[in-house]
């Protein structure tokens, strides 16, 4: 009889431990086909093909939800579509899983930036940057200019955006950034010399060709602004931006 019990033992604990290896297995194969739909769907986003992305990401998550680099995915093509309230819960998903994700941060501290919730924004940006092994920081420190300069605080706006150019001196973004911020505190030879930098680095970028248009006129160097203006609506055709220039430009011409 105990004999019995122990053999019965034996073949309820070999049972259980196939159990366990099958359904090991089995979450395993999802893994592995969850990460390959995850792999097309980042294809996708490179592509621009942003609702083919966001099918092959949720069939993904269907399969393995706790990956974070999954969750990331799924708030940039989100984000890419303009639906930020999903983007935002995706990415905070994918700090949940993986807390020192700095990418993921910077990612939800950007939908906050397009939702304009700049004190949250900055909250997180700040964040990031406390991870001193952080490869990036320039951007960190752009994306905080930007949070305050459309607070109108201009002189924080101002540090963090050189403090972005400490990093990387010729990042456009913050050359862009700086140069508005200059143009809100009225100091437009800073202003102006900060665009023309700029350009140096992207001299079709038609947004930056129109800061500067803007800013020849204000000091009323009327043919250079008017160069900016044609300039940005051959940069910028058939476009809500290159109606302003051509509006702007139609007028310094009468």
């Amino acid at each position: 009889m105990k004999n019995n019990k122990l053999l019965w033992k034996g073949v309820l604990a070999l049972c259980l431990a196939m159990v366990l290896i099958s359904c090991a297995a089995n979450l395993e194969k999802k893994r592995q086909q969850s990460k390959a739909m995850r792999a097309l769907g980042e294809a996708y986003l490179r592509e621009g093909n942003y609702t083919e992305a966001l099918k092959e990401l949720l069939k993904a998550e269907s399969l393995h939800p706790n990956d974070p680099l999954l969750q990331n995915d799924l708030g940039l093509a989100y984000m890419a579509k303009k639906s930020y309230d999903n983007a935002k819960e995706h990415f905070k998903k994918a700090i949940a899983l993986k807390p020192e994700y700095a990418s993921a941060k910077n990612n939800l501290g950007t939908a906050y930036l397009a939702t304009e919730a700049w004190d949250d924004a900055i909250s997180v940006f700040k964040d990031v940057l406390s991870d001193l092994l952080y490869a990036t920081p320039h951007y960190a420190y752009s994306n905080l200019g930007l949070a305050y300069y459309n607070k109108g605080d201009y002189r924080q706006a101002e540090a963090y955006y050189l403090k972005a150019l400490d990093v990387e001196p010729d990042f456009v973004l913050a050359l862009r950034g700086l140069g508005r911020t200059y143009a809100a505190m009225n100091k437009m030879k800073a202003a102006i010399e900060t665009f023309e930098k700029a350009l140096q680095h992207a001299a079709d970028y038609a947004e930056l060709n129109m800061d500067l248009a803007d800013a020849y006129q204000k000091t009323m160097q009327y043919e250079k602004a008017l160069y900016y203006y044609r300039k940005v609506e051959t940069l910028a055709p058939e476009t809500p931006l290159a109606e302003e220039a051509k509006r702007k430009a139609d007028e310094l011409a009468k």
